[in-house]
């Protein structure tokens, strides 16, 4: 009886440490989604406020340098892109700007050509810290002086 008891008490607490075991496997994973989800949220406002600053004035994206992180703010009731870096919450968000280049006889974007000032390549990254490791994603997209 002795060892039935003992058999029955062992088969109960390997049950419950799996248990326990899984649940926080789905917490974690539960967490990483909704980390993975607010970094594309993110990622779209930075979007937005790139198109929001280029729309209050082309000077605005025309001036910014190429190859330095700018860090977009809501200030003074408008979106800017500023060299001081920001966190949201655990995230971090940069916008980098590069130069366009034109072919010369077919106009489209290309590697070699001349410079386009009128036309940028925008990269916006999210970044954060998950598990001892730093995650991040990224979007790319042309943006162009369509008011001029």
């Amino acid at each position: 009886m002795m060892v039935e008891v003992l058999v029955a008490v062992s088969i109960i607490a390997i049950s419950i440490i799996a248990a326990m075991a899984v649940s926080q496997k789905a917490v974690q994973v539960s967490r990483q989604a909704v980390h993975t989800s607010q970094a594309a949220f993110l990622l779209e406002e930075g979007v937005e406020a790139v198109r929001i600053t280029r729309d209050n004035g082309w000077g605005n994206i025309s001036a910014l340098s190429s190859g330095t992180t700018y860090y977009p703010g809501f200030t003074s009731g408008t979106w800017t892109l500023s060299a001081t870096p920001s966190a949201i919450g655990i995230f971090t968000r940069t916008v980098e700007v590069a130069s366009v280049k034109r072919d010369g006889i077919t106009g489209n974007i290309a590697s070699t050509g001349a410079d386009d000032p009128g036309t940028k390549l925008i990269t916006v990254s999210v970044s954060w810290q998950e598990g001892g490791m730093t995650k991040s994603k990224s979007l790319q997209f042309y943006i162009m002086d369509i008011f001029s």
